[in-house]
Formats: C-alpha cells, sequence, structure tokens
C-alpha cells in the first residue's frame, strides 16, 4: 500500500463499517492499539485515518454506540 492509497477519501458508510470494526474489536479484547492496527490492515487505511475516523465515530455517537 503506498502513502497516496492510505490517505484516499472514505464514503461515510466506509467509516462507520470502519468505527465499528474498531469497537468489535476492543468489545472482543483487544487493545485500543491492537484494534487499530487491525482495522487499518483489513481496510486498506492508515492508522492516522482510523483515529479520525474513531473521533468522528464517538462525537457522532455512531453505532454500535448510539
Amino acid at each position: 500500500m503506498t502513502g497516496n492509497d492510505a490517505e484516499r477519501p472514505l464514503a461515510e458508510a466506509d467509516r462507520m463499517a470502519m468505527f465499528q470494526a474498531l469497537v468489535e474489536a476492543q468489545d472482543l479484547g483487544m487493545t485500543v492499539a491492537q484494534s487499530r492496527q487491525a482495522v487499518a490492515e483489513r481496510f486498506g487505511v492508515s492508522e492516522q485515518q482510523v483515529r479520525q475516523v474513531e473521533r468522528e465515530g464517538l462525537d457522532g455517537g455512531w453505532p454500535p454506540l448510539g
């Protein structure tokens, strides 16, 4: 994966799916760092993008939180 691929814009549906995967990974016992890495690899994005999605999901109360 190149840097350009990792920073591509993501549709809201994709971001919401990433957020849900992040929460589910943590519910299954992964640490925050492990879940971020796993989600980044699964969705082919950077960990920075995962952090941005995480913040957006927390701020917006996205499912499965809301």
